[in-house]
């Protein structure tokens, strides 16, 4: 596949002008530029640089509104409830996140439910950002539906991606997965590269399970993680994030026939309220080495904890350059230059 080594700040620089071309203010399209091409620079290409051209179509088509912005809309100690107001899912998001921090800060606990957002890209980084200022988070949203419920043929559940991360001083633990076995921006890369699942990842058009990415992108049928667990754990975190802040849930979502009008909750605690950080330093390491200290099942591979890859992955593309598909590339310079 024809892959392109972009640097750090070229990949942001270019991205900074093209949010700026689409109306986005300078203080918005810098942040919606780091964010993007931290994804990317992180190996998660499906949810950074690869959704641009996506992201830029929606806001034409004008479900991303770029003249609102989230407002809080009620509020109960710790617990707050705000719209998004149409607005960009990465912009909501990131705002959203400081406030449960805040909260967090003030109360120890801190939740902040947002109804009508958009696509929040790689939740992973507000897993991330809330880590980096010491702070527990769990974070969800719902999706489209894009799943079948156990048992059944038809979509009616989303992959409701669930973020949970914890700070820690050699390297923070982020738990970023899709409910779904694989994300669909998982299969898409795979599809570009013409690489197969290494698992069954959803259904073909003939009912079938399959490894092929683009077969099962046809379908629309992606297969839940842990089979019906996965399952009823989309159907529960659809609930609560539609209860909490009061929006739309898949089902709701789906009439609309486009990702837009999402709900989603982030949770963050603050783990220094207890003052012994030490322990919890000494605790988290614990659980790191027991589950390195094991014989791999295959020879010369290891176990990592969510996260650890990461970390080295980020290190490995700024002193290299960013791996990126030609192809996106030229896209995302295409509609730089229009």
């Amino acid at each position: 596949m024809n892959e392109l080594k972009i640097p750090f700040q070229e990949m942001q620089h270019v991205l900074e002008t093209l949010f700026q071309r689409y109306s986005f203010p300078e203080e918005q399209a810098q942040l919606l530029a780091k964010i993007h091409t931290e994804s990317t620079l992180d190996g998660v290409s499906s949810h950074g640089i690869n959704r641009v051209p996506i992201f830029l179509e929606y806001v034409s088509k004008g479900f991303v509104k770029i003249d609102t912005a989230a407002e809080k809309l009620a509020e109960m100690g710790s617990m707050e409830r705000w719209d998004g107001n149409l607005a960009s899912g990465v912009l909501n998001a990131t705002q959203c996140t400081k406030r449960a921090i805040a909260l967090a800060n003030e109360y120890g606990m801190g939740l902040v439910a947002l109804r009508n957002t958009n696509h929040w890209m790689r939740g992973g980084t507000y897993g991330w950002q809330a880590a980096e200022k010491g702070c527990i988070s769990i974070m969800f949203t719902n999706t489209m539906p894009n799943m079948p419920a156990w048992g059944g043929r038809d979509n009616r559940i989303g992959n409701n991606p669930l973020v949970i991360g914890i700070p820690r001083k050699e390297g923070h633990v982020v738990l970023d997965m899709a409910l779904s076995q694989f994300s669909f921006g998982k299969m898409e890369s795979l599809q570009l590269k013409n690489e197969q699942l290494p698992f069954h990842g959803g259904w073909d058009q003939e009912n079938k399970l399959s490894k092929n990415p683009e077969l099962i992108r046809k379908s629309g049928r992606a297969l839940p993680v842990g089979y019906w667990k996965g399952s009823a754990l989309s159907i529960v975190l659809d609930m609560l994030a539609t209860l909490l802040s009061a929006g739309n849930s898949t089902y709701k979502i789906g009439l609309k026939h486009s990702e837009t009008s999402l709900s989603q909750v982030f949770l963050c605690i603050d783990p220094s309220i207890y003052e012994d950080g030490e322990l919890q330093e000494r605790l988290l390491e614990e659980i790191i080495q027991y589950t390195h200290d094991v014989e791999p099942m295959n020879e010369g591979g290891r176990t990592f904890y969510p996260g650890e890859r990461t970390l080295t992955t980020r290190a490995k593309n700024l002193k290299e350059g960013i791996t990126v598909n030609a192809k996106i590339w030229d896209q995302v310079l295409g509609l730089a230059n229009k």
